[in-house]
């Protein structure tokens, strides 16, 4: 009898059946098709709304780097999509999920090999970060990030640049920017949560470009994208790297207002 029961009982390791659950298959899924008969693609150039993550990824190139997957990102991403959030549980996710998107910017940057004594005496072999890095912040919604960056990097010196569509021409327009004097030899974090047209964000890197700044020496660190923004970034920047923790094609345009308490 105890036999019979141990060989009915699954192990705890054991798969249950033979294919994923679909619950599980979700997790690791970014992008699905509205159904199986979904329209292909009709210009390879350009991101579609019935592409999947790898699709997009593989067109924009190795320059789209997004945060693995897992649950607490998803909620996170869900709660700051929620229309009903309290604006303190909207402030405290984004805080949050600003954190991660932070950490994960810093291991874009370049490190360094040292040595240290250990209290005991006993050497460890380490490393450090290398000097010039520098974070810069697209005002307003960009500012909801420095803390973050701060947290993080206590003495980091951080840039400001304000840039808004002219009412005429509806194009992006410079109106401040200020960075330390030596950015051109710097890294630098560029700071904007949400990546809509990508407008913003080119108009801010052609500024940093005029102070003598590479592409290549910008980490942009933004927290949801969609496929056209980041593709428009890339398509104008090809040696920038863009870290972000969503691409979808309908963008919480909202952040701003609900951070900073002016919706």
């Amino acid at each position: 009898m105890e036999t019979d029961l141990i060989e009915k009982m699954p192990c705890h390791n054991q798969q249950l059946n033979n294919s994923e659950s679909p619950e599980h298959a979700a997790k690791h899924v970014r992008f699905a098709r509205s159904s199986a008969a979904a329209e292909p693609c009709q210009d390879d150039t350009k991101p579609c709304a019935n592409q999947t993550l790898s699709d997009i990824q593989r067109q924009i190139g190795p320059q789209l780097k997004l945060l693995p997957l897992n649950d607490q990102i998803r909620e996170l991403q869900t709660i700051i999509r929620d229309k009903t959030t309290s604006r303190g549980d909207f402030v405290f996710c984004a805080d949050r999920l600003i954190r991660l998107v932070v950490e994960e910017g810093l291991n874009q940057l370049p490190y360094s090999e040292c040595t240290v004594t250990t209290p005991t005496g006993h050497k460890y072999e380490g490393v450090k970060f290398e000097k010039g890095n520098c974070g810069v912040s697209i005002m307003r919604s960009g500012e909801a990030m420095e803390q973050g960056l701060r947290d993080c990097c206590r003495s980091i010196r951080i840039g400001k640049i304000l840039i808004q569509s002219d009412e005429e021409t509806q194009k992006a327009k410079v109106y401040y920017a200020k960075f330390p004097p030596d950015i051109s030899r710097r890294k630098v974090l560029l700071m904007y949560p949400i990546l809509s047209t990508g407008n913003t964000v080119i108009e801010a890197v052609r500024v940093l470009n005029e102070h003598g700044l590479l592409a290549k020496h910008i980490i942009l660190l933004s927290l949801f994208s969609t496929p056209h923004g980041a593709q428009s970034i890339v398509q104008e920047f090809p040696n920038i790297t863009i870290l972000t923790t969503e691409v979808h094609a309908v963008a919480p345009t909202h952040f701003g207002q609900r951070y900073f308490g002016t919706d």
